[in-house]
C-alpha cells in the first residue's frame, strides 16, 4: 500500500497530466486553428461561415468552456480514485 506521500505525488502528477492535455488540445484549437490554419479552413463553410473564421471568433471559447467541464469531470474522478472526495 502507497504511503500518504506517494498518494499526493501521484494524485498531482496524474493532475499535472490532465491539465497538460487539456491545455494542448485549447493551445491546437485556439492558435492552431483559429491562427495557424485559417487559410486552410476557410476553404470550408458551416452555415454560411468560414471554418477559420468560426474557430477564430467562436471555437476556441466554446473549446475552452467544454474543456472546463471535462477537467471537471476528469478530477472527480481522481478524487475518488484517490478518496479525497467531499462526497
Amino acid at each position: 500500500m502507497k504511503t500518504s506521500s506517494e498518494n499526493r505525488i501521484a494524485y498531482w502528477k496524474q493532475n499535472l497530466r490532465y491539465l497538460l492535455i487539456l491545455l494542448a488540445v485549447w493551445f491546437v484549437v485556439s492558435f492552431g486553428f483559429g491562427i495557424l490554419l485559417v487559410d486552410e479552413l476557410n476553404t470550408i463553410r458551416i452555415g454560411g461561415f468560414k471554418l477559420g473564421f468560426w474557430f477564430a471568433q467562436q471555437g476556441s471559447i466554446y473549446s475552452f468552456v467544454i474543456l472546463i467541464f471535462v477537467y471537471v469531470w476528469l478530477m472527480n474522478r481522481l478524487d475518488k480514485k484517490f478518496k479525497v472526495d467531499e462526497d
